[in-house]
């Protein structure tokens, strides 16, 4: 039987509490909803990070922020870190990539044998952030709640014209694998950057959620001095004293998520209906995930940059030969999903496994089951100092030198309304999970190696603006004189090699 190919969906900021077992019954995704009857369905699980490169380099290597050094959007991704796309191409894999990546560095491929695209917001070591500066708001790049105020309907943004673009050379690129002028298996990541804000849709998506019952908030916004002092920096941090949202901004914002989550189904579908089209599709596993999650005004709160479900919770679904259709309620990472790729593929990772956090999912997937929690860290924009997050079970731990520590029991308090660090009743819970956090972190060394990598930044960047600027950015390059028909070939060839099916 030959290799499977891999096809992998990666959307950008994408509630996962709306895949509670698959997409919810309102939304409209009829291609998403296809792919969920086939696939493996994580009701539970999380980003390594909520943030896109942090988020995204863990995704790609199975590893940590901290043992990455991706700590923000603006932290080098080693090229020296292996990620499932060097370790499928060195199996023998075709490696692609159409769509966001937020890789950065001068390395803008890490393992990709090729990109498709340029990136949609690539940056260098501007967005750095200062904790020797705490409160410092960069409003050049920090989120701001424009997005909210400003949510609404457009026939043509910046991201939709990306996401078209990523589509669109995804298709060709399905095309060209089906004609077999290669005859590697392939394995192609497609990265959409929707439903990321700026809450903006087009009008035929924004239709179809007029009369939906679910554009406000079910958690209500809270007053500042009410939120935990890591929800207050992130207000600080999107400048929210400056604006005033009104709840007609806030349903139109939600609204404009949920129609942007039906754009992206139809890019989806696009895809999968090519893969169907050129017979391929019987022997192509599909993932489909999210980077992070988005609050949604829920407690008040927008974007990510928190641990609560709305911001670090993320759907994910397998469908694979190896691995049953249904619903897995353990707790599990988007870390875990290199060493699953590898291991669907046949593929080893033998040698990095002792310095790899990511589990395979596919056991989960055969009816067992796991015990290990699942680890999340941040260290970004408003935050002053590291979290970290455990979840296990029904449990929930996030701790910070700064912050009073926080556990939730998500099966009694979904919504994470009851902080039970401090009550006597779950002393023994709240122990358990101080003592997992130990063995896995020393947060005064996590906070000085944060520290460093930022101070050594901001010198870099400094010096690197003075003078020629020479950018890091993915520059796809074409080649013309091989494209459609030249004087330099058969055409008879030519016509031939590009029909797919052919003799029909």
């Amino acid at each position: 039987m030959p290799a499977p190919n891999i096809l992998i969906f990666m959307v950008d900021q994408l509630n996962g509490t709306l895949f509670p077992d698959g997409p919810v019954d309102w939304l409209h995704v009829p291609h998403l909803r296809q792919l969920a009857a086939r696939s493996t369905r994580f009701a539970n699980a999380y980003t390594a990070s909520p943030l896109c490169a942090p988020g995204r380099a863990a995704f790609m290597s199975g590893q940590l922020p901290s043992q990455t050094g991706v700590y923000d959007n603006a932290a080098e991704f080693a090229s020296s870190i292996p990620t499932y796309a060097h370790h499928l191409r060195r199996a023998g894999y075709q490696t692609c990539l159409s769509g966001k990546m937020h890789f950065v560095g001068p390395d803008q491929l890490h393992g990709f044998e090729e990109r498709l695209t340029t990136d949609i917001y690539p940056p260098d070591f501007g967005w750095t952030p200062d904790y020797r500066k705490p409160g410092e708001r960069i409003d050049w790049w920090y989120h701001n709640m424009g997005s909210v105020t400003g949510a609404g309907v457009a026939e043509i943004t910046n991201q939709l014209e990306y996401d078209d673009e990523v589509a669109y050379h995804a298709r060709a690129r399905i095309y060209d694998y089906a004609r077999g002028a290669d005859a590697r298996p392939w394995c192609m990541t497609v990265s959409f950057t929707h439903p990321h804000d700026p809450y903006v849709a087009r009008r035929k998506y924004w239709d179809l959620y007029e009369d939906c019952a679910h554009l406000n908030p079910q958690v209500p916004a809270f007053d500042y001095d009410q939120h935990d002092p890591h929800a207050q920096r992130i207000f600080d941090a999107n400048d929210w004293r400056n604006y005033t949202l009104s709840d007609d901004m806030v349903r139109r914002a939600r609204r404009a998520y949920f129609a942007n989550i039906s754009y992206l189904d139809d890019k989806i579908g696009e895809i999968l209906q090519v893969l169907r089209d050129t017979r391929q599709e019987d022997n192509t596993i599909i993932l489909f995930v999210s980077d992070h999650g988005d609050m949604l005004g829920e407690r008040g709160l927008w974007y990510k940059m928190c641990f609560f479900e709305g911001s670090a919770r993320v759907p994910m679904m397998i469908s694979a030969p190896q691995m049953q259709p249904g619903l897995v309620t353990v707790p599990v990472s988007n870390i875990d999903v290199c060493p699953t790729l590898c291991h669907l593929a046949g593929v080893s990772m033998t040698e990095v496994m002792p310095w790899t956090s990511g589990e395979s999912l596919v056991p989960l997937g055969q009816g067992g089951t796991r015990q290990s929690p699942v680890a999340m860290e941040y260290a970004a924009e408003a935050s002053y100092s590291p979290l970290i997050c455990l979840r296990q079970g029904a449990w929930k731990y996030t701790n910070c030198a700064l912050d009073p520590e926080q556990l939730f029991n998500l099966e009694t308090d979904p919504h994470e309304l009851e902080n039970l660090a401090e009550n006597p009743a779950h002393a023994a819970t709240l122990e358990q999970f101080r003592i997992m956090a130990a063995q896995r972190w020393d947060l005064e060394r996590f906070d000085a190696e944060v520290r460093q990598s930022q101070a050594r930044r901001w010198v870099v960047y400094e010096a690197l603006r003075k003078g020629g600027h020479f950018p890091w950015d993915y520059q796809p390059l074409q080649k013309a004189s091989e494209r459609y028909m030249r004087n330099h070939m058969d055409l008879n060839v030519l016509e031939e090699s590009k029909r797919f099916p052919r003799g029909e």
